[in-house]
Formats: C-alpha cells, structure tokens, sequence
C-alpha cells in the first residue's frame, strides 16, 4: 500500500492545478451541504416545536361545571389522537392576555376575567387528525366554540391550512435532498474530468505497467487513492468552514428563537452532531471517489479496446 501511496501523492504534486480544482469543488460542495444540513435539522426542529403547541383550543361554555370539565379534558388526554390537553382557566387567560399587551397596560385594564371563556389548549399528535378531531370535540356539550391556531382564514379553509403546512414541511425536506443531490453529480462529474485527464497524461505509463505485468488492480489503486485523498481533504475543510461560521452564529441564533432549540445549546452536543455529519460525509465522499475513479478507468478501458 505505501508505494501506491507515494505514487497517488506524487501524481498529485505533479498536477498541483488540477488538483486544486478537485479541492475547491469539493470543500465547496460540503461546505453548502454541511450548512444545508444544519438548515434542514433546524428547520425540522422550529417545525416540530410548532406542531407541538396547542393547535385546538376548545372553548368553553360559561355555565360548564368544574366535574364536566375534568371529565372532558381526562378523556381528551386518554384519546390517542391528543399528544396533550391543558386546561386554561378565565383567570389565567386573562394573565395571558395582560402579559402580550404588557407594552400597553391601558388595554389590560379595560378587560375582565369574565370577558375571556376558559379553554381546552390540545396538541394533536398529527396535523392529519385535526379534521376529525375538531368535528368530535364542537359535539361535545360544555363545548362553546374551537378554534385551530394554524387557521387564520375561517373554517372553511382548515383542510387547506392543514395542507400548507404538510407542503412546506415535505417541500423542505425533498428541496434539501435534490440540492445535496446535485451538488453531489457536480463533484462526482468533476472528479471524473480531473481522473480521466490524469489518466490520459499518464497513458504512457498506464502502458509500460500493463507490458510489464502489472495487475489491473495495480494500476487502479493509485488512482482510488488520488480521488480518496481529493475527497478526505475537500469534504474535512468544507466541513470545518460550515462549522466556525455555525458556531459563530449560533449565540445569536439560539438567542433570537428563544426557547425553539434549533441548534444544540451545549458545545459538547454540537460537537458530537457535527461530527457524526462528517463521518457521514466522508461515507458519502468515499463513495463518490470510488465511483468516479471507476468510471474514468472504465471509459479509459474503453478507448483502448
């Protein structure tokens, strides 16, 4: 393995041009998919947080018993479809409402407990049971009305709302992997051109090998080596930009999404997800550096016969 080695790095010194090139493309294209990866954990983590809070509110009639009520929300909470069920009484509805207009305590003053119902606050498990759920829950007696936090257009266009979220969730998710996917082609296309040239100036070579005995074998290694290399250095300093620039970012990211966590709050966790992705990511590279050299030996194999 140590001449084979030797021979990948001297190839390498001997085009230091191309060489550069097959670096920069791929410490480019880890770069953005490293970064690409933290949008797409932090996004899943603002997504999660939301459909985590109270998205059916249920309000209740005035003259509802304290025993209705309880009854209500433990067979609420039993029910499968229901992640969590809080019960908002008058009095801390009022509190709510005094602390969002805390900038304007005029408005806090002209208001009453009595003029806020108290409420049913229910997570759903899934958005996809809201339909259902909420068609249930306005049968219910000492139910008044209920809303749907996400729904901003009236009833009719819950299904539509319900809709929009599920899209933006899948269309994050699918965009994500299509961008890592074509950044992906473009290094793999790279590292072809750049194998398939080095090749082609060391045809000569190539050659003397093969008339001398050389294994196909032989010949290959150097160049899964040369590629190996490209990727393990590319994919390792696109990953180290991605991380200063996240870890330089992340105090004021955390502090501006408050109690979202979209990014590990303890450096140690960060450390420890940052480096899985880049184990992850030289897998990928590996990958792509086998394939490449692969098929720049196979198009040269080709040509030859």
């Amino acid at each position: 393995m140590g001449i084979h080695f030797k021979t990948a790095v001297r190839n390498i010194i001997r085009s230091p041009f191309q060489a550069f090139a097959a670096l920069f493309v791929l410490m480019v294209t880890f770069f953005i998919i490293s970064l690409l990866s933290v949008v797409l954990y932090s996004s899943g983590k603002v997504l999660s947080y939301l459909e985590t809070r109270p998205q059916v509110i249920a309000f209740l009639k005035a003259d509802a018993k304290e025993g209705d009520i309880f009854n209500l929300q433990q067979r609420l909470s039993s029910d499968k479809r229901v992640k969590d069920a809080k019960y908002v009484t008058k009095e801390e509805a009022l509190k709510i409402y005094k602390d969002a207009t805390s900038d304007n305590p005029l408005l806090a003053e002209l208001v009453s407990p009595t003029a806020f119902p108290a409420s049913l606050e229910l997570s759903l498990v899934s958005l996809d049971y809201a339909n259902e759920f909420i068609t249930e829950l306005k049968k219910e007696p000492i139910v008044d009305q209920v809303g749907f936090t996400a729904n901003l257009g009236g009833e009719a266009t819950l299904e539509t709302t319900i809709n929009r979220i599920r899209s933006v969730i899948n269309n994050i998710r699918l965009g994500g992997v299509i961008f890592a996917l074509v950044l992906s082609l473009t290094s793999l296309f790279v590292l072809l051109v750049i194998i398939s040239l080095r090749l082609m100036s060391r045809k000569q070579e190539v050659d003397i090998l093969n008339l001398i005995g050389a294994t196909p074998l032989f010949v290959a290694i150097p160049v899964f080596l040369e590629a190996l290399i490209y990727v393990l250095a590319g994919v390792f300093l696109g990953w180290l930009l991605a991380f200063v620039l996240v870890l330089y970012f992340a105090p004021a990211l955390t502090s501006y999404f408050g109690e979202i966590e979209i990014l590990p709050r303890e450096a140690i966790s960060l450390f420890k997800q940052s480096l899985i992705l880049l184990v992850l990511e030289w897998i990928v590279g590996s990958f792509l550096a086998v394939l490449g050299s692969f098929l720049a030996i196979s198009r040269l194999s080709k040509k030859k016969s």
